[in-house]
């Protein structure tokens, strides 16, 4: 473990690039649900025929990345606020925004729903689902979020969810390029631009899917 603030802010980013890659695929899979049921279905079953050893070493490894994510990005935070433990008269904020200045709170909440994400469609043990099994006897899972999408309490928080998303990685990417030096005073607008763009399209690729469950316009 880093006991510096430079070392974590490294780590912080590493390990959240980490997971933005994963954001990215589990989307492109998650897009499978265009295709209808059959599409949905069909990529669960890929995903559970491949062996319980690697499913269980990913799971590991990605729960690593988010703890040690979360607890340096805790770490940090508190550091920050104590090295300025009182309020200035009046306070100048540069090249601030609102996503910047509420990471903590965006990656709370964000943790929250990851873990709440995980009861409700790995463990399913959340209530209101519908667990039922396709013609073939395979459990039908574009049935199971088909009736969590239905009623707009399930689509408003993932939608909601999604937003929060966005905000954090928003700034994220961007602090990103800043923690590895990566970035300069010529490039920043093009970094900023980029990562704003690569937020965005998670945003709406993630949201497309609860809203058009509950709209109607996706159907089995």
């Amino acid at each position: 473990m880093f006991s510096t603030s430079i070392g974590r802010k490294i780590v912080m980013a590493v390990t959240g690039c980490c997971m933005l890659l994963f954001a990215i695929v589990h989307l492109l899979g998650n897009s499978s649900i265009f295709a209808g049921a059959v599409g949905l279905n069909s990529y669960a079953q890929h995903l559970h025929s491949l062996p319980l050893p690697i499913i269980m070493a990913f799971r590991a490894v990605m729960l690593g990345l988010f703890l040690v994510h979360v607890l340096y990005g805790i770490q940090l935070t508190i550091e920050n606020r104590t090295a300025t433990p009182t309020s200035y008269a009046v306070k100048v904020s540069r090249k601030t925004t609102f996503a910047s200045e509420n990471m903590i709170w965006t990656g709370l909440l964000l943790g929250a729903f990851i873990v709440y994400h995980l009861l409700h469609f790995t463990f399913r043990v959340t209530p209101g689902l519908t667990l039922v099994n396709d013609a073939a006897g395979h459990f039908n899972v574009f049935a199971m979020v088909a009736s969590s999408f239905s009623s707009f309490a399930g689509a408003g928080l993932y939608a909601a969810a999604m937003v929060v998303l966005f905000l954090h990685l928003y700034h994220g990417i961007q602090s990103f390029f800043q923690t590895m030096g990566w970035n300069c005073d010529c490039i920043q607008p093009k970094i900023t631009t980029a990562g704003m763009l690569v937020a965005l399209v998670l945003l709406l690729g993630y949201v497309s899917i609860p809203l058009s469950i509950f709209f109607g316009i996706l159907k089995g």
